[in-house]
């Protein structure tokens, strides 16, 4: 297929997948008129890279899941380099939600201080 096909099924566009393809995520084949073309496996690196950036992961920390696709696997998530990315991003999230928690206590306090309801524990619904 030739690349406005690929971004029209992908859901992007073909701006997106000639910078992908400066990055050396999405392959850079030509046919013989010069156009570029594409298979449904990269159709399957697209759909990857797509649901990874809508978890939050960066264009950079999808490359291990593209290239584990590329080495014949049948998932980008079963190889140890997209599962160490898996577990650096749970670490990230972990770490955020602790400092979320944090600031919200903080201004609960600050609500009940000035005078406002006594704040809940989103998490039990309980009293802070």
């Amino acid at each position: 297929m030739r690349i406005g096909e690929l971004a029209a099924r992908a859901g992007t566009t073909t701006r997106t997948l000639r910078y992908y393809e400066s990055r050396g995520l999405l392959p850079a084949r030509r046919g013989e008129n010069g156009h570029r073309t594409y298979d449904e496996s990269d159709l399957k690196l697209l759909r990857q890279i797509r649901t990874l950036q809508d978890f939050g992961f960066d264009l950079e920390e999808t490359r291990p899941f593209v290239e584990c696709l590329r080495a014949g696997h049948p998932e980008g998530d079963t190889c140890p380099a997209s599962l160490a990315v898996y577990r650096r991003k749970l670490d990230e999230l972990d770490a955020l939600i602790g400092e979320l928690q944090q600031i919200r206590a903080r201004i609960g306090v600050r609500l009940a201080v000035a005078g406002g309801e006594p704040p809940l524990c989103e998490l039990g619904g309980q009293e802070l």
